[in-house]
């Protein structure tokens, strides 16, 4: 995997503000994070070995990501520290209704580069996931390094150049519906509806992606690709915190794939596992192994995973 590694700093809120609002919150609570990071943890969890490339600053966060990764089972030796850089902050807003903010400080992930290109080439495997929290050179050698089955990218954020990186060809796209509205110029919203993410995937697939797929939030997820097209309504689950649901989306298909699963049954698999994060508190904390999934959802993770006992 290629991503970014921060340092999360969260704070619980009766509602999320507006512009210009102050709203009192709970206690400030420090995790690990970064997409790259959280899809690294969610793939373990679900049963994938894994290793992280990305960068880290030369400080205690730093240190403190790269041993949560390691207490996960994630290899890190694709993790760079950089010296007089400091590690990337996540600063995260939730609501009691589980919704979010995120402002995110990159530090340090803005110097991901050849040298962790260069360890996702060495490090080939069955799947490589590049998230988007790390410069666009960075993420276009990725795309085209070393030899692996399948690639997935995650377009979050979406960058400005977000539309020539899917028309140059993409085998696996994931995006959510701003994110896809970036790369398509165009409004998109809700899930089966004109405009909504099952037209945006067929979209994608025209724009350059030859696997598309639109998350929703709790609406669900749409998928476009060569035998045609799906749309996952979302589980119905009790929300708690949303924040990594995304991340646990794209590594779990990911996950999925590389085990040999169809596509269609894939993106249905990975919208459970998005839809049980949901249900569990925290960010890394909050991600599902198989039987979260089972108890949250109902639907059973197709996938083998090793026994978290060991």
């Amino acid at each position: 995997m290629l991503g970014s590694l921060n340092m999360d700093i969260s704070v619980t809120v009766p509602r999320l503000p507006g512009p210009g609002a102050t709203v009192l919150g709970g206690a400030a609570a420090f995790a690990p994070g970064g997409k790259g990071a959280n899809q690294a943890v969610a793939a373990a969890r679900l049963g994938a070995e894994v290793l992280l490339a990305g960068c880290v600053g030369d400080d205690d966060f730093g240190r403190a990501l790269r041993a949560a990764l390691a207490a996960e089972g994630v290899r890190d030796d694709g993790v760079r520290t950089v010296p007089g850089v400091p590690t990337g902050l996540a600063m995260i807003t939730v609501d009691e209704a589980g919704e979010n903010i995120i402002t995110v400080a990159p530090g340090a992930n803005r110097q991901a580069g050849a040298p962790e290109v260069a360890a996702v080439a060495v490090a080939a495997g069955d799947a490589l996931v590049i998230s988007a929290e790390v410069p666009v050179p960075a993420i276009v050698g990725a795309l085209a390094a070393g030899d692996y089955r399948l690639r997935v990218l995650n377009l979050a954020p979406a960058p400005p150049e977000a539309a020539d990186i899917v028309a140059a060809g993409v085998d696996w796209l994931v995006v959510n519906e701003s994110e896809a509205a970036a790369v398509l110029g165009r409004p998109v919203a809700g899930l089966a509806g004109t405009g909504g993410a099952a037209d945006a995937a067929a979209d994608l697939a025209r724009a350059g992606a030859r696997n598309a797929v639109v998350t929703a939030g709790a609406a669900g997820a749409a998928y476009c690709g060569p035998a045609g097209g799906l749309t996952v309504p979302g589980f119905a689950v009790r929300p708690v915190d949303s924040v990594g649901a995304g991340d646990t989306f794209v590594a779990a298909l990911a996950v999925a794939l590389a085990a040999g699963v169809a596509p269609d049954e894939a993106v249905v698999a990975a919208a459970a596992a998005g839809a049980a994060a949901v249900t569990r508190p925290g960010t890394q904390a909050g991600m599902p192994r198989p039987a979260d999934v089972l108890v949250a959802t109902g639907h059973p993770w197709p996938v083998a995973a090793p026994d978290p006992r060991g």
